[in-house]
Order: C-alpha cells, then sequence, then structure tokens
C-alpha cells in the first residue's frame, strides 16, 4: 500500500524516512527516528510494534538486517509485512514478505533501504534507489530523502493512486532552538498530490526553521542597516537604540526567529521583510 525510502545521511549524524501511500496519514503509521540510532518504515499490513522495538535494537548495536530478522522471526504476520531498517552505519536492510500486494519488493546500500507494495512496477524502487544516490552532493538529508520519494512518484508510485505522504528526519541537537533532536517531521494526510505537497511544505520548513551559511549573512550596516530599520518601523517595531532586538522582535512574531543572528541579517530574512 506504500512506497519508502530510509535512510542516514553521509555524515551520519541524520537519519530519516520519507513514505507516501493511497492510505490516509501514513505518516503516523510508517515511520520511526530516533537519533544516532537509526530509522525505519513499517508498512503493508504494518506491524506498528516494529517501530519501537527496532528502535530498541539498533540502539544496542545490532546492526539493521539482524533487526530486520529479529523483528520478522518473531511475527506471525509477517508474509503480510514489509520492513525497511537503517542503522548508525553500514548498509541498510529490507523484507517484503511472500503474501504483500504485487508488485511488491525493495533494495538497499550504503546508508539506505527502499521498498514498496502495491507498485506499479519494480522501476519505482529502482528509481528512488538512483535517485538517492545521485543526491550524494546534497547536504541536507530531508532533501535526499524528499528527491528520492519524488522519483518514486514519477515512476508510477502507488497503483492505486496517491493520498498521503510524510517526510522524518532526526539529529542530536538539531531540532528546533537545538532543544530537540527531530529536524524535520512533516505530513500530508488527505491530499490528491501529496508528494508535491510535501515539497511546498519543506520549502516553508527551510524558509522558518533553516539556518543561513554564514557565508551567506550580510552586516547590518549603512543604508542595508537604515532600510531594515525603517521597513521594521513601518511593520510597528522601532527600537532606534538597537536594531537588533527589533529584528528579533519582529522575527519572532513572523516565526523566523531561528534565522536571526546578532549584527547581520539572513538574506531569506530580508527578502521576506522586503516582501512585506
Amino acid at each position: 500500500m506504500t512506497f519508502s525510502i530510509v535512510a542516514r545521511s553521509a555524515d551520519g549524524r541524520s537519519h530519516g524516512v520519507a513514505v507516501a501511500s493511497k492510505f490516509l496519514a501514513v505518516g503516523a503509521a510508517v515511520p520511526a527516528a530516533a537519533a544516532d540510532v537509526g530509522a525505519l518504515a513499517t508498512q503493508s499490513y504494518a506491524n506498528l510494534a516494529y517501530r519501537p522495538q527496532g528502535l530498541a535494537l539498533l540502539s544496542t548495536g545490532v546492526p539493521a538486517d539482524a533487526v530486520v530478522a529479529g523483528l520478522t522471526a518473531a511475527d506471525s504476520g509477517r508474509e503480510q509485512r514489509q520492513l525497511g531498517v537503517v542503522g548508525p552505519t553500514g548498509d541498510g536492510a529490507t523484507y517484503t514478505g511472500s503474501g504483500c500486494h504485487a508488485w511488491a519488493g525493495g533494495l538497499a546500500g550504503d546508508g539506505f533501504a527502499v521498498q514498496g507494495n502495491i507498485l506499479t512496477g519494480p522501476e519505482v524502487v529502482a528509481d528512488m534507489a538512483a535517485a538517492f544516490t545521485a543526491s550524494a552532493g546534497e547536504s541536507s538529508l530531508a532533501r535526499r530523502l524528499l528527491v528520492a520519494l519524488r522519483a518514486g512518484d514519477v515512476a508510477g508510485g502507488d497503483r492505486r493512486g496517491r493520498q498521503s505522504a510524510a517526510l522524518l528526519v532526526v539529529a542530536k541537537g538539531l531540532g528546533y532552538g537545538g532543544t530537540s533532536d527531530v529536524v524535520v517531521d512533516l505530513r500530508v494526510d488527505d491530499h490528491p498530490d501529496p508528494v508535491v505537497e510535501l515539497a511546498r511544505l519543506l520549502d516553508l520548513h527551510t524558509l522558518y526553521f533553516g539556518q543561513a551559511d554564514p557565508a551567506d549573512l550580510l552586516p547590518l550596516e549603512g543604508e542595508l542597516a537604515d532600510e531594515v530599520r525603517q521597513r521594521l518601523a513601518a511593520r510597528g517595531h522601532t527600537n532606534e537604540a538597537d536594531l537588533d532586538a527589533a529584528l528579533a522582535d519582529w522575527a519572532g512574531i513572523e516565526n523566523l526567529e531561528e534565522r536571526v543572528v546578532a549584527g547581520r541579517i539572513d538574506p531569506l530574512v530580508l527578502a521576506h521583510l522586503r516582501a512585506l
């Protein structure tokens, strides 16, 4: 009923899952991930107990293929299950029971596993694996997962149609405000084109919660400082003595607080301010 990818970033710091299906709110059932531990996807008559059990096994150092073997061996319904697992190191692992609805199967490689059932054909998982591998130069795991999911969708995806999609990425201390491990957690529960909608949401997530490359930050000096001060004042945020404070006050209301850096301004923040 679903196609998914579980993967690890090239630097090993991030783990995540991207999934799409002709199934309501697939993100509530399929994905699971824990920072510095790994990620998994349970689908095709999903056994949701795989999620805590699989992460617990990964946390003790059990490799991905052994996690798959252990979970499925203990499950009397394994022939109707599908599972993908990736750990902190090594190849990912995937499992497809003989009772899964055709077409069903998966592929795994260094740091990833893709799998799907009720697909238009094997090209779905093949294109997902190829797209993920080809995106190695992209630093964002969320973007790489989305590229792979989009490739599967374009290749045909779920042969019954489209309904929902989800993206989950975790990394130690890299979530909101540095107080969470959840970097991205986006869900499209019911939509005629959920993968496209998921991409739109990720763009918004990047705007609001991404952090600029320090090399891109612009000094708040001279004419730029005067412009920013004037634009903030027009929005009711005036602090002649402290431009940083005025900018931070406005940015907090606009949900851009993660992009505020004292003495400088993120080009995306500046563009947003100018567009108002």
